[in-house]
């Protein structure tokens, strides 16, 4: 056995290596797969999860906050009595009788009140004082009249009066909004921008708030990379770190972000336990399977009592989820996937963060929703269904994701989730769910687009959002964004699938309560590395051909019911060279494979392949167009979504970006 080097390995390196392997392949298992429930229970019952501490916090750092203790007002809000409109200050009972008939003249003191001012003249029987609004009214007054109501006697100064006052009009008293003494916000309140208001009316320049929880977040994996840096080869990007520090925030504690470390115990056991010196509480994500070199686990098995309490929950995604207490405080290791991370950090992590900051549960809201699609499942784990919201009817229809929970963008883009019980293998077609909404999700949005991407949609989406109109796009491919169209489940459906008779784009989809729009060209064609002789300076027929005779080229494909598999399987006529069964969802991972040697040509869009540098053979054109359900093409977003496809800027977008728009 030798290396890649040639250079010949001694017998301890090869047992080495072997034994690497074998515990790699071995996965040891979990200590014990509990419920969800259990696993909450054993976690909450070993921490205090009552708030911590008050600390005093300048009113300028309070926002979202939580009171510790009431505050009573130390002042009376107004501190005087204040002026609620521009006017003259006087005596009411002197008004009496005033009328078009019998005006009441006043003479004006020589004195005008202006905000911060305090009043020097006092307001004796039969005269008045201008003031301002917001002035302080000024002795013997328990009167303001409006300036409109009055008239100017200018050889006076004096002014005549055509109406009656009644005592205390206009006239905002001491103490009438916020009266000294009285309790202004109660304990457990959270600070708002309404609440900042009201302290700084009392002049609080600092409030009492419970202390927010430190909480320390790890990254681990020798894959990880820092973000800013340069991506190596096998590895990510540190989006956990960001992710998980950023739901901390949002959750009401303050991140301490401690940075991303390799799979080194040493190091990663000295980082965990100045984490747990400086902090409340410590999150890693990664190293919970207990695969070879996953360490998180270990470590939190060494940082003490009462140590590890879960490790295995029956959740999906989130199985491998890890709950540590060490000295009270609590230690959680998220799975590595970020779906996975993100749903474990908020079912499990979040409320005590919550709670410790203060905070009271947050309160889950939902939607019911028609799932139109069946659902397979694991018996024996809960599982957790991502879903994106399109309208069905008079209510909603969730899509299931496509996206596992690997990817970082499956949890930012669903607007909720479905619970299938651990003891159901399925979930039927048509079948009624609770979705359990993420953010803000559940506004309908302006316009639903629902079926295949492509990079030139999104410059159509974007002169949309130029327009002020909101869009959610859902990329399930072009057959099921036309039979979404066909349910009435969007408003346009990208598609761009031939018929394998007639060779015509589109138009066999075409069913009643249904138009066609066209979009525009885009060439597919295969790719390869520049420089491989069985592709470069070929036609599309000898370059497949020299494919096919080669055992040893590898292919990679595209998921059945995309427009862009009907056409390779035209093009194998029948054939299934190595790599067929390789199949994923997009142009760009078929590039990316080709692009990093783990597959030798594919097919894809032209664009597609200049963006990854690699060489390409055309094929054929193929139009991407549009499905317009009828009955809501009159609505002004749908309207807008046809504009936006003729203009001319939106034209030269899409020209830029290497298709051709329809009628050049």
């Amino acid at each position: 056995m030798s290396g890649g080097t040639g250079k010949p390995r001694t017998p301890d390196a090869d047992n080495e290596l072997i034994e690497a392997v074998r515990k790699a392949a071995r996965q040891e298992q979990f200590l014990e797969v509990v419920s969800a429930e259990d696993a909450r229970r054993r976690f909450e019952n070993n921490l205090d999860l009552s708030p911590l501490a008050a600390e005093r916090v300048p009113l300028a750092a309070a926002l979202g906050r939580v009171l510790a203790q009431d505050v009573a007002a130390p002042i009376d809000v107004p501190p005087f009595d204040r002026a609620n409109v521009d006017g003259f200050a006087l005596r009411s009972a002197d008004t009496a009788g005033a009328s078009d008939a019998a005006p009441k003249h006043f003479a004006l003191n020589a004195e005008v009140i202006a905000c911060g001012h305090p009043p020097a003249v006092e307001v004796r029987p039969g005269t008045a004082t201008t003031i301002a609004t917001g002035g302080m009214v000024p002795r013997g007054a328990d009167a303001v009249v409006m300036i409109e109501q009055t008239e100017l006697i200018e050889s006076g100064p004096a002014i005549e009066l055509r109406r009656a006052a009644t005592p205390g009009q206009f006239i905002s008293y001491a103490g009438s909004d916020i009266a000294r003494g009285e309790t202004l916000l109660r304990k457990g309140q959270r600070i708002g921008s309404r609440e900042t208001g009201m302290l700084a009316a009392c002049g609080l320049a600092e409030v009492g708030a419970v202390r927010r929880p430190r909480v320390a977040v790890l990254s681990t994996g020798d894959e990880i990379v820092a973000v800013g840096a340069t991506l190596r080869p096998g590895g990510v990007y540190d989006s956990n770190g960001a992710i998980v520090a950023a739901a901390v925030a949002e959750a009401g504690g303050e991140p301490v972000p401690f940075g991303a470390f390799p799979d080194d115990p040493v190091a990663l056991e000295a980082a965990v336990r100045r984490a747990l010196a400086e902090c409340d509480m410590v999150v890693l994500s990664g190293g919970t399977s207990k695969g070879a070199g996953d360490l998180s686990h270990q470590v939190a098995s060494k940082l003490g009592k009462p140590g590890i309490l879960v490790h295995g929950v029956a959740l999906k995604p989130g199985k491998p989820l890890c709950l540590a207490v060490a000295g009270g405080k609590p230690v959680v290791v998220l799975p590595g996937f970020p779906t996975s991370a993100i749903f474990t950090f908020h079912a499990f992590v979040a409320p005590v963060i919550r709670a410790r900051a203060g905070l009271p549960p947050e309160a889950a809201r939902a939607v019911e929703a028609r799932v139109p699609l069946r659902i397979a499942s694991e018996m024996g784990r809960k599982e957790f269904v991502l879903v994106s919201l399109v309208p069905d009817g008079s209510g909603f229809a969730a899509l299931p994701t496509t996206k596992g929970s690997g990817a970082v963008t499956s949890f930012s883009q669903a607007d909720g989730f479905i619970e299938i019980d651990a003891l159901a293998s399925a979930l039927d077609a048509d079948s009624a769910a609770r979705v359990t909404l993420i953010g803000d999700a559940a506004r309908a949005p302006d316009v639903t687009i629902v079926g295949s991407h492509d990079i030139a949609l999104d410059a159509v989406v974007g002169a949309l959002a130029e327009r002020g109109f909101s869009v959610r796009t859902v990329a399930v491919g072009s057959q099921g964004g036309a039979l979404a169209a066909q349910r009435g489940q969007c408003d346009v459906a990208p598609v761009h699938l031939v018929d394998a008779e007639t060779g015509i784009y589109n138009k066999h989809l075409l069913a009643p309560g249904l138009s066609l729009v066209k979009g525009w060209k885009r060439m597919q064609g295969v790719l390869f590395r520049p420089g491989d002789a069985r592709f470069d300076g070929k036609s599309a027929d000898d370059a497949i051909k020299a494919a096919l005779a080669d055992p040893s080229c590898l292919m990679v494909n595209r998921n059945a019911g995309a427009g862009t598999r009907i056409l390779i399987d035209k093009l194998l006529a029948g054939a299934r060279p190595p790599g067929y069964a390789n199949q994923p969802r997009s142009h760009n991972a078929v590039a990316a494979a080709v692009a990093q040697a783990r597959a030798d040509w594919g097919v894809a869009i032209e664009p597609v392949a200049n963006m990854y540098g690699l060489g390409f053979v055309p094929l054929s054109p193929e139009e991407y167009d549009f499905l317009v359900v009828d009955s809501r093409s009159d609505r002004p977003a749908v309207r807008a979504f046809l504009e936006a496809l003729r203009d001319p800027r939106t034209r030269e977008r899409i020209r830029a970006l290497g298709m051709q728009p329809a009628d050049d």
